[in-house]
């Protein structure tokens, strides 16, 4: 009402509500940085595909994952495990000490070396099945990428080794990306001169498909018992 005089007691008020609101701020903000966010530490586990084959390391997937990752505001590192060349039964024998304790998850990508190889799908089978076990006994969460064989290598081993990767997620409820290769293979647009190992665009193109199902594998890290 125009006119009417405050109590000398509103300034006080005021000032103290103010001071108590300030108070409440500065308690929530520890909440807000909350121990869910601290930074998860994946590795890259794979073969040249992984590595960066005759690419310099920041363009490797890795790196240009990882870099995706903390511009979409992700807390996240993710170490490059590739050996170029490498098997699934080589992944295999070195798995202990490429995926060091304090890993939160690992991104499997193997087994396009034994499919070039033409490698018995069941030994292939066999160690995926392994790595993935021994990962699962020490509380590692695994994506595993897919690989799919040539067409050159006859309907009994391409339906054995495709089936691969899918049979494995569901046995062990992983989360799959069923080709890591998915809009780069056959295109030498993305691919080095060999048309086997993706170029700078090619890896960037790997990023952005299978980016929807790492941020998903992501969640169910921060969501979930491993």
């Amino acid at each position: 009402m125009v006119g009417r005089k405050l109590p000398r007691h509103d300034g006080r008020l005021t000032a103290s509500l103010l001071a108590l609101f300030a108070a409440l701020v500065l308690m929530e903000s520890p909440a807000r940085a909350s121990p869910d966010q601290r930074p998860l530490n994946l590795v890259a586990f794979g073969d040249s595909l992984t590595a960066g084959f005759r690419l310099p390391a920041d363009a490797a997937f890795p790196a240009v994952l990882e870099r995706t990752l903390k511009a979409k505001g992700y807390a996240v590192t993710v170490a490059n495990a590739g050996v170029s060349g490498d098997t699934t039964t080589g992944g295999l024998d070195r798995l202990e000490w490429s995926v060091p304790d304090g890993t939160d998850g690992v991104i499997l990508e193997l087994g396009a070396n034994d499919m070039l190889r033409g490698t018995d799908p069941g030994v292939t089978k066999k160690a995926l099945d392994t790595i993935v076990s021994r990962l699962k006994a020490r509380g590692i969460p695994v994506l595993m990428a897919g690989m799919r064989a040539s067409t050159n290598l006859g309907p009994d081993f391409i339906s054995r080794f495709d089936a691969i990767y899918p049979s494995l997620s569901e046995q062990y409820g992983l989360v799959l990306y069923p080709f890591f290769l998915e809009g780069i293979a056959g295109n030498r647009s993305f691919n080095l001169e060999d048309g086997m190992h993706p170029n700078v665009s090619g890896v960037e193109r790997i990023v952005v498909g299978i980016l929807p199902t790492v941020e998903n594998f992501l969640q169910q890290i921060r969501g979930g018992p491993r």
